[in-house]
C-alpha cells in the first residue's frame, strides 16, 4: 500500500507484536477509548463512523448475532463521552455525522459583545444532549457488544460544592496538589466513572481514586453533560443521579486522555483513535512533559492519530480548538466554514485506516513516545 500521509499508527510493545503477526483485525479490539479535547474531536468523527460502521459491526447494523462476539468497552472523557455515546446508538453513523453538525453550529444567546453565562451554555448543551442521548437512552445501554463507561471528575473539599470564593482557593490547591503529583490530586478531585452494569470493565482503576456506579437511561444525559462540563465555561453539575452527591466537573480533569492501566486485560487489544501522539493522564498534567511518555499500562494499545506535517496543512495550520470561539467572535459562519473544511478533510484519516486493515495484512506501527 501507499505511504500513509495523513494518519499515524503508534502502539505498545505487545501492540506492535499482534500487528506485526496478524494486522489489526476487528476481532482483537476490546477497548475503545476517547479523549476530551473539545474541537480536536471533531477531526476523529470520521474515523469513528468507519471504524463503528463497516470494520468493527463487518458492515452491519447491531442485531441478535451480535450478542456473541466479545464485548467492546467504549470509554468516553468529554466529547470523547459524547462520541461513545454516539456510536452506541442503533446507527451509529448517523449520530456521529449529527454530532459533528451540532459542535460546528453550536451558538449560545448573550449580550452584545458579551460571552454567554455558563448557565446559557450549560442549559443550550443540556437540552442538546436531551434531545440527541435521552430519547435512545435505553436502546442505547442495551447495546448487544458495546459497553459504555462515562468518565467524570468530582470535586472533593473546597471544591465539593460552589462557592464564590471556595472554588477559586479549591481550583489553586487542585493545582498546586498535582504539581506535587498526580496522586496527590486525588485529595481535591474524585474520577466517578458511570458504567453500563451489565459488564465491569476489563482492567481495575486502581491508578487514581476512583467510584464506579451503574449507568442508567435516567442518568446517562446527565453524566454525559457532566463530564463535559469545562470549568467556568460551563456550571458544574450537581449530585448526577446514581452518583455519590457533590459537584461534578469535566472528565478530563481527571483523564484527559484516558491514560490507564490496559496492560492489566487478560487479552485483546486497545484501538484508540486519538488527535495526538502522546497519552496525557490529566488535564492538569499538560504542564509535565514527562508525564506525557508513554508507560507499561499501555503495552497493548494502538494509538491511531493524524501525522503534524498533515494537520499543519489543514484551514489555519491547526486541528479546531476552542480557542476558534474566541478567535472569530460573533463572525459564526467563518468559525463554521473552518471547521466544516478540517472535518472534511479528515476524511482522509478514515480512507487511509481502510487501506491499512484491508485484508487483514500486516502493520509496522512505530513505538509509543
Amino acid at each position: 500500500m501507499a505511504a500513509l500521509q495523513a494518519l499515524a499508527v503508534h502502539a505498545g510493545p505487545r501492540a506492535r507484536e499482534v500487528l506485526r503477526q496478524r494486522g489489526l483485525q476487528p476481532a482483537d479490539v476490546r477497548v475503545v477509548p476517547a479523549a476530551a479535547g473539545g474541537a480536536k474531536g471533531l477531526c476523529l468523527i470520521p474515523l469513528d463512523r468507519y471504524i463503528f460502521g463497516p470494520w468493527l459491526t463487518g458492515g452491519t447494523l447491531p442485531g441478535p448475532g451480535a450478542a456473541s462476539a466479545p464485548s467492546v468497552h467504549l470509554l468516553g472523557a468529554s466529547i470523547g463521552a459524547w462520541r461513545m455515546a454516539a456510536a452506541c446508538t442503533a446507527d451509529p453513523d448517523a449520530a456521529l455525522a449529527q454530532l459533528a453538525e451540532d459542535y460546528i453550529t453550536q451558538s449560545y444567546p448573550s449580550a452584545p459583545g458579551k460571552p454567554p453565562t455558563a448557565r446559557v451554555v450549560s442549559q443550550v448543551f443540556s437540552a442538546k444532549l436531551q434531545e440527541r442521548l435521552g430519547s435512545q437512552a435505553a436502546l442505547l445501554l442495551a447495546h448487544p457488544r458495546y459497553r459504555l463507561h462515562v468518565f467524570t471528575s468530582r470535586g472533593r473539599r473546597l471544591l465539593h460544592r460552589p462557592g464564590r470564593l471556595k472554588m477559586p482557593l479549591g481550583w489553586l490547591a487542585a493545582f498546586a496538589a498535582n504539581a506535587a503529583s498526580r496522586r496527590a490530586l486525588g485529595g481535591w478531585m474524585e474520577r466517578v466513572v458511570f458504567s453500563d452494569p451489565r459488564e465491569p470493565l476489563p482492567f481495575a482503576l486502581s491508578d487514581f481514586p476512583t467510584r464506579q456506579v451503574a449507568l442508567t437511561a435516567a442518568n446517562l444525559s446527565p453524566a454525559v453533560l457532566a463530564s463535559c462540563t469545562i470549568p467556568f465555561w460551563l456550571e458544574a453539575v450537581q449530585d448526577v443521579p446514581g452518583g455519590p452527591e457533590g459537584t461534578y466537573f469535566d472528565g478530563g480533569i481527571t483523564d484527559y486522555h484516558l491514560h490507564l492501566p490496559y496492560a492489566e486485560m487478560a487479552d485483546g487489544l486497545v484501538l484508540y483513535p486519538h488527535f495526538g501522539a502522546q497519552v496525557v493522564p490529566g488535564w492538569l498534567d499538560k504542564a509535565w512533559k514527562r508525564r506525557h511518555l508513554a508507560s507499561p499500562a499501555l503495552d497493548n494499545l494502538v494509538l491511531l492519530s493524524p501525522r503534524p506535517e498533515w494537520v499543519r496543512r489543514l484551514p489555519g495550520g491547526k486541528l479546531p480548538d476552542r480557542s476558534d470561539f474566541k478567535r472569530y467572535g460573533q463572525d459564526h459562519a467563518s468559525r463554521q466554514r473552518l471547521w466544516r473544511q478540517a472535518l472534511a478533510e479528515s476524511q482522509r484519516l478514515a480512507d487511509e485506516f481502510a487501506e491499512l486493515v484491508r485484508d487483514g495484512r500486516p502493520v509496522e506501527a512505530q513505538p509509543l513516545r
